[in-house]
């Protein structure tokens, strides 16, 4: 390692549903986060780590800011404002419109108060015209006096390399805090459970995946180390979703879990056998013990 190795923390905020997640699994290269079109899919904040010769990031992917509606909806608010006081860079995602919408002035809001270098990553412009993005980013600089501005595509990978330089320069000295083959402080459980949300976030009905956890019941790898056994439970709120997540004769649910095992075998480097129970817990995202059963524990943010 060279003398003027370089390594700090960087957090991707922005609003729901503008590709945050994407950005960090396409900076370090592996699906770490959960991806969906549906807004509010991170709930707690995923550490992940890029390493290179001559620099080491800790990306921390945090929930969209949004208006809370529950206990778990204020832990994550709680998590997406606490991180801009604990970082060495900021990576604020926007889509690239001109008009700045009321979510985003309150994010710009609570930036002018920040001494963190800010980078205005003006995410998925594979889908407008380039006077669109040029409109985007007078109107951004008018609001806010950014480190760097980069247009990218997070889901394309455009200008992805330009982001990543920028990232040394303003990088400070310092250690290497994760050996080089770490890419995430994620335990493999909780990875595993994320993949089945996901799954049900892609296929379920839009009302439903806000209102449902997964618990890993258990996880044991058999004596030859070529088949995972994995029992989860998916956690709702009401009988109805219950039946719309088992689906007619069991069709949805197996899909879930059939899309969930193909993500998990990537992960584990083995086979799953997976099996997926339904739970209804009504109003589980108002109780504060059921939140820290499912890994939201306030203490921690």
């Amino acid at each position: 390692m060279n003398d003027t190795f370089k390594s700090g923390f960087i957090s991707i905020i922005g609003r729901t549903n503008v590709g945050k997640s994407t950005l960090m699994n396409r900076l370090i290269g592996e699906k770490i986060a959960i991806m969906s079109n549906k807004p509010q899919t991170t709930r707690n904040r995923i550490q992940t780590v890029l390493t290179t010769d001559t620099y080491q990031v800790v990306f921390i992917d945090t929930p969209g800011i949004h208006t809370p509606q529950n206990k778990l909806g204020e832990m994550m608010i709680k998590t997406a404002n606490t991180t801009l006081n604990e970082v060495d860079i900021i990576f604020y995602l926007v889509e690239p419109h001109p008009i700045i919408g009321k979510n985003e002035a309150t994010i710009i809001e609570k930036l002018k108060s920040v001494h963190t270098p800010i980078f205005l990553c003006i995410n998925k412009i594979d889908s407008v015209s380039k006077e669109e993005v040029a409109e985007t980013i007078n109107k951004y600089k008018e609001e806010l006096d950014f480190s760097e501005i980069i247009p990218i595509s997070a889901y394309e990978g455009v200008n992805i390399d330009a982001l990543l330089k920028c990232i040394e320069k303003y990088l400070p000295e310092g250690p290497q805090f994760f050996p080089d083959d770490v890419l995430t402080d994620q335990p493999e459980r909780q990875i595993v459970a994320e993949l089945i949300r996901e799954k049900a976030l892609h296929l379920l009905d839009k009302e439903i995946p806000h209102g449902i956890a997964v618990e890993i019941d258990t996880m044991k790898s058999r004596k030859n180390g070529d088949i995972v056994d994995i029992e989860a439970t998916i956690v709702c709120e009401r009988d109805s979703h219950k039946r719309i997540i088992i689906g007619k004769q069991g069709a949805m649910i197996k899909e879930i879990g059939s899309k969930a095992r193909y993500d998990m075998e990537r992960l584990l480097g083995s086979k799953v056998y997976l099996t997926l129970w339904v739970k209804v817990k009504k109003n589980w995202r108002d109780s504060q013990f059921l939140l820290k059963n499912y890994g939201f524990n306030d203490q921690d943010f």
